[in-house]
């Protein structure tokens, strides 16, 4: 049977929650990320490990069927591939900024300036599209010291947290795009691959799944029962039992990591009590 080819980043954060990704879908490599490529165990993969800038091109070229690799490297390299799943993690922005002393009142203030940055394509673009002249000046990294050793006015650059921007004097101005992982794909994919991808698309997903959501057990008088059932719905409907006290039963059900606080708040007001919640290894949604 042939194998899947994925492509991962070599090293890196995004590379270690990719491969903690496909551990937790049960897919088991036979050594680490330092070779060139793992070939997986309990399911027809081959993980080859390269640069996130070469990604996309190497998906294109057909040398990897698919690939994880930051929605950034995705939108800058401009590949003829095809973005099939969202990943959620390795999430950041790629913002321009200024130095923190400099008033900034919008865009056009970067008009005629020098911009620095590693994602000149997409910058350029988003300045053509608002009408601003800049001069791109193209760097390979240290970006955010562009500014302070005077090759350019302003930064272009990805940011998470913005403590780098912080440390080098810089204030985040404007947010051009937002980024996290994502699986793009070779656009001519024959049937055995496409069913291949789809099968890891599905554990990927069912952990995916897992992650965002908890696995509720509570007691709950049954005055309030049908007050708590439309609180917390689950997948199609709670699982209801009496309980062995009268006036009481126990509800089972999934909620989302997104709302669970709030929920939770609810179903103390109506008077749910020993309520357990438990982590969710795998969803089959």
């Amino acid at each position: 049977m042939e194998k899947l080819r994925i492509a991962i980043q070599k090293s890196g954060r995004l590379s270690e929650k990719s491969l903690e990704l496909l551990k937790e879908a049960g897919i088991t490599l036979n050594n680490g990320s330092r070779k060139l490529r793992s070939v997986a165990r309990f399911f027809p993969l081959e993980v080859i490990y390269l640069r996130d800038d070469d990604i996309p091109q190497y998906v294109e070229d057909g040398v990897a069927h698919i690939g994880i690799v930051g929605e950034n490297e995705f939108a800058e390299k401009g590949c003829d591939v095809e973005l099939i799943e969202r990943l959620g993690y390795s999430r950041c922005r790629l913002s321009i900024a200024v130095p923190k002393a400099e008033v900034y009142n919008g865009l056009e203030d970067l008009q005629n300036k020098r911009i620095a940055t590693s994602y000149p394509v997409i910058l350029e673009k988003y300045l053509a599209e608002h009408g601003i002249r800049a001069d791109v000046h193209v760097l390979s990294g240290s970006v955010e010291l562009a500014p302070s050793i005077g090759i350019a006015e302003a930064i272009f650059d990805i940011v998470s947290s913005g403590s780098t921007l912080i440390s080098n004097g810089l204030k985040e101005v404007e947010t051009i795009m937002q980024s996290e992982a994502v699986v793009i794909a070779n656009r001519n994919l024959d049937g055995e691959q496409k069913s291949l991808v789809a099968d890891l698309l599905f554990r990927i997903r069912s952990v995916m799944a897992a992650s965002n959501n908890k696995y509720i057990l509570l007691n709950a008088p049954n005055e309030n029962l049908e007050q708590i059932i439309k609180v917390i719905p689950g997948m199609k409907s709670p699982t209801v039992m009496p309980l062995a006290g009268e006036g009481w039963s126990s509800v089972h059900s999934v909620l989302s990591e997104k709302t669970f606080w709030s929920v939770i708040d609810r179903l103390k007001e109506l008077g749910a009590q020993g309520i357990l919640v438990i982590p969710i290894e795998k969803m089959i949604v």
